[in-house]
């Protein structure tokens, strides 16, 4: 309860600050330009070390291109993910900010509600791709009706089925499963060859693993609104519909079917669990596979680096693959930057055509155009390719969705639900607590 005040005490400040700031002329009712004039002056921009370990020479060549264009001079900070969020609360709010930054998607409707990045709906055009952003990506950058946009997408990842070759083609099955029939047949036989073992799980889905047990909640229930949407203002919530309920329980099955321990702990230790040798496959991003096989120093089995397999996780046919969480990064200009029309220059080549194709040997690019070509760049990008391309789905795009109330809801919920408990009671009691904070404001 503290963690929820906690939480409730910084937005409220966040939306206060901003309110009384909101009569400033680089406020974010300020509509977005692009500007080239920039000699003599220099901007900052921070972004993650993902790209500075991952891609550095697409922020290279994004900063050439810029600064012969403009003429301006670029100051790349690096940033870290542990506690960027209280760092950038800091500057957003003392008016110290960069003159563009990234976020995670997850984090943007806090800070747009705020007013906090500019509105750049009048030059998304601009932007090459924009007609083609990814859905949940492009969705996670615009205001709570998705009239406006205030981040663009920067990049993306999926999850997927990550499953050990050998096991499968141990217990007959020499071809991955295109849907969900498919998959539980070829579970039962993962499961029955491994009998004599067990510790041994066919499929490992770990109870509070919410991105997962949601993604086959929204199998049935669909994408648009799932566990809660609004309408005028109001939240309310889709957790205990028919359908969603009736995707939870198809993801209980498989993990009472299936999956032995876990029903009470999340997902992160999965990699590790998984490269000792008792799991046969596990639902996870497309880099989790690398995880797995990592040296043995990183928890990792080096052994497994050429018998792991992905597809996207099968649904009910093959050509509707169950829905996939779209996580990934934003990119923004801050209300309160020196040079607003050139951090917005400076994003639109950052994201064009040429920086994303580069961009796309590393990660899903931030549209649909480019996805063939991440796919291209790796046999092992073509089913976290063809998840992002399918239908997605993304968190209430709410300033009061709340990572240390609403997540752990979810999460104490399925971990019920895993342990044996009535869903759609557990499920109602999740939704409350989530309703609660989403009408908060």
């Amino acid at each position: 309860m503290k963690r929820k005040i906690a939480a409730a005490a910084a937005l409220a400040t966040v939306l206060s600050v901003a309110a009384c700031s909101s009569s400033s002329s680089t406020g974010s009712s300020s509509q977005g330009t692009l500007s080239t004039d920039g000699k003599g002056k220099t901007i900052t921009v921070w972004i993650m070390q993902d790209a500075q370990k991952g891609w550095p020479g697409v922020v290279n060549a994004a900063v050439k291109q810029f600064q012969d264009e403009t003429g301006a001079k670029v100051n790349i900070e690096w940033q870290n993910w542990p506690n960027y969020s209280t760092k950038l609360d800091t500057a957003l709010l003392s008016g110290n900010a960069p003159d563009a930054l990234e976020l995670g998607n997850t984090q943007t409707a806090k800070y747009i509600a705020a007013g906090s990045f500019v509105d750049l709906t009048s030059v998304k055009d601009k932007f090459d791709n924009s007609s083609s952003w990814l859905d949940s990506l492009a969705a996670s950058g615009q205001n709570g009706d998705g009239t406006k946009t205030y981040a663009i997408p920067y990049y993306a990842g999926s999850r997927v089925l990550i499953y050990r070759k050998d096991l499968f083609a141990a217990a007959g099955v020499t071809t991955p499963p295109t849907t969900l029939d498919e998959l539980q047949a070829d579970l039962a036989k993962v499961k029955a060859k491994n009998a004599s073992n067990p510790n041994f799980s066919a499929l490992y889905l770990p109870g509070k693993d919410w991105y997962t047990a949601v993604s086959f909640g929204a199998a049935d229930f669909g994408t648009a609104g799932v566990i809660a949407k609004s309408s005028s203002g109001k939240w309310s919530g889709t957790l205990t519909d028919p359908n969603f309920v009736k995707g939870i329980q198809t993801w209980a099955d498989l993990q009472k079917n299936y999956s032995v321990g876990g029903q009470t702990v999340d997902e992160n230790n999965q990699d590790a669990l998984m490269a000792k040798g008792n799991i046969a496959a596990i639902v996870g991003n497309g880099w989790e596979a690398g995880s797995v096989a990592a040296p043995a120093a990183q928890g990792g089995n080096p052994a497994l680096a050429n018998v792991l397999g992905e597809v996207p996780l099968p649904g009910a046919t093959a050509d509707a693959p169950t829905p996939a969480f779209l996580g990934g990064s934003d990119l923004a200009v801050p209300s309160h930057a020196a040079n607003p029309g050139l951090g917005a220059e400076f994003l639109r080549i950052f994201t064009n055509t040429a920086q994303q194709t580069a961009l796309a040997k590393f990660a899903i690019p931030n549209n649909k155009t480019l996805v063939p070509a991440y796919e291209a760049a790796s046999p092992a990008n073509k089913a976290t390719g063809e998840a992002a391309m399918g239908k997605t789905w993304f968190i209430p795009n709410s300033p009061y969705w709340s990572q240390a109330s609403d997540e752990v809801a979810l999460q104490n919920a399925l971990s019920d639900i895993a342990t044996g408990k009535d869903a759609n009671s557990e499920l109602t009691t999740a939704q409350t607590t989530i309703l609660a904070d989403l009408n908060a404001g």
